[in-house]
């Protein structure tokens, strides 16, 4: 079934009144957001009790940090009181003065720590921004089936000069994506994907084309249709446009698994309890596109959603497989647990078509990438250096950090199939994310431009700005690369 963006026909029940629409996290966003004439308590940023913080504190104040022996480490909180016997302000230990540098999210820690009330940064920030984006990502919580307890939240001020519309769409470009994922799959399938981005569409005005089902087949996205055929829940690939046709192309896949068992090559109940999170790619890639239409930048943006399970069933496909492309490479399959390369595969090459000035992807595409850099660091692999370089340090300034890693070119013979074009894996425990990387480059030939993301797409242990959940890395470092490089709309 190929299906327009015509609202409310032939699409799936509208996500309007669903906790992760985009007017609801709008609305809960600014509960954490205190009001512009509000009365604040301070928040100071130390860096060293010999820079002259204790001088802007009354006599009471001083001797209880003198009293308490409190030391500005890295995330040290100290409440201060006031004459009243309320809370007069509040220090924050940065551990030095390499803040935001290091730790770039700190004061992300400071409304799950603080009394509620309203709060405003004091003295001079190096970056307010940050700081501010921080606090309301340190204040996210998922709410969708148990509702916040407490409805009286730590509030931030926000200071004069700062573009406030530009932190909160930030903000709210975060809390759309870890609501994507954190949401389980029995209630987010391929259907509700799609919803989600009709909804996107719907609140910028872009339009939505939808492949699903056998038309798959018949519209020739053979490895898309592969994955998710042993579904009950229809695979599909979901295409958004938006922006004047003549602008620099902007396309952006997001890997959209929305639940991986591993096929036939079954994973472990232990690996299975997080692959809700498997669409990640598709998150990140959703919340880049909030950022870039809600600036206005002077793009053609398409984003590209291959949308499925890889479940079980007597029709799944199987290891040893050869499946067709729709490049026209034959792929061997090696393991069907590695399926969201196949899925990106047939993706990459619609979006290859049309030579676009940047193709990018986004995919919890491998373990390898964690061992290699951990949960908090995703691997970023590109070809060309400038745009890559651009990319890792845009991540560095917005807090979303990415580290290159090589397309490694004498790896690619991993790739060999005595019976295909190639095989999806390679036959080793070596390098995995690079096979992966390497693997997809293979259906890129024409962008001027391709970059690849491998996240993992959770926080498994609280950091400051970071709860414990989804999170669709790598999508304010796109956005900050692309306001540096393309800027805004003029009008």
């Amino acid at each position: 079934m190929r299906r327009a963006h015509k609202l409310g026909h032939n699409a799936p029940e509208s996500m309007a009144n669903k906790a992760n629409s985009l007017e609801a996290l709008g609305l809960h966003l600014k509960t954490f957001i205190a009001e512009p004439g509000a009365d604040a308590i301070p928040v100071w940023l130390v860096d060293s009790l010999e820079g002259g913080i204790l001088d802007t504190l009354d006599e009471t104040q001083r001797a209880w940090v003198e009293s308490q022996n409190w030391q500005p480490g890295p995330g040290a909180t100290l409440l201060l009181p006031a004459k009243s016997g309320a809370v007069g302000g509040v220090l924050l230990g940065t551990g030095g003065d390499t803040w935001p540098k290091d730790r770039p999210l700190l004061t992300g820690l400071l409304p799950t720590s603080l009394p509620p009330g309203d709060y405003a940064f004091a003295g001079d920030l190096p970056d307010a921004e940050l700081a501010c984006l921080a606090w309301l990502a340190g204040s996210y919580r998922y709410t969708r089936y148990k509702p916040e307890q407490n409805a009286k939240p730590a509030r931030l001020k926000m200071p004069d000069g700062l573009d406030v519309d530009k932190v909160t769409a930030l903000a709210q470009a975060t809390y759309f994506g870890r609501d994507l994922i954190n949401t389980p799959a029995n209630d987010l399938g391929p259907a509700e994907l799609e919803t989600a981005v009709r909804d996107l569409a719907n609140t910028f005005g872009a339009s939505v084309k939808v492949t699903e089902g056998r038309d798959l087949l018949a519209d020739n996205f053979p490895m898309i249709h592969a994955v998710g055929r042993a579904s009950d829940r229809a695979p599909r690939l979901i295409d958004l446009t938006w922006g004047k046709a003549d602008a620099p192309k902007l396309t952006i896949v997001g890997k959209g698994i929305c639940f991986d068992t591993g096929g036939l090559d079954i994973k472990p109940a232990s690996a299975m309890l997080l692959m809700k999170k498997d669409m990640g790619g598709a998150a990140a890639a959703l919340s880049a596109a909030f950022l870039v239409m809600q600036a206005g930048m002077p793009v053609r943006l398409r984003v590209l959603i291959p949308a499925a399970d890889n479940n079980i069933s007597a029709n799944a496909f199987r290891p040893g497989d050869v499946l067709q492309s729709r490049s026209g490479k034959t792929v061997e399959i090696g393991n069907t647990d590695a399926e969201g390369r196949l899925v990106l595969a047939d993706a990459l090459s619609l979006a290859d078509e049309e030579a676009p000035d940047y193709l990018i992807t986004f995919a919890t595409l491998t373990g390898a990438a964690r061992s290699a850099l951990g949960p908090d660091l995703p691997p970023l692999y590109s070809d060309d250096d400038e745009f890559a370089e651009a990319l890792q340090a845009a991540g560095t300034e917005t807090g979303d950090p990415v580290w290159r890693m090589p397309f490694w070119g004498p790896y690619d013979e991993w790739l060999k199939s005595s019976i295909a074009d190639l095989n999806h894996i390679s036959q080793g425990p070596f390098a995995g994310s690079i096979t992966a990387a390497l693997f997809l480059r293979r259906f890129v030939s024409q962008a001027k431009r391709f970059a690849h993301f491998d996240i993992y797409g959770w926080v498994p242990r609280a950091t400051p700005g970071r709860p414990v959940g989804g999170e669709p890395q790598g999508a304010r470092a796109l956005f900050a690369y692309l306001q540096k490089t393309l800027g805004k709309a003029e009008g």
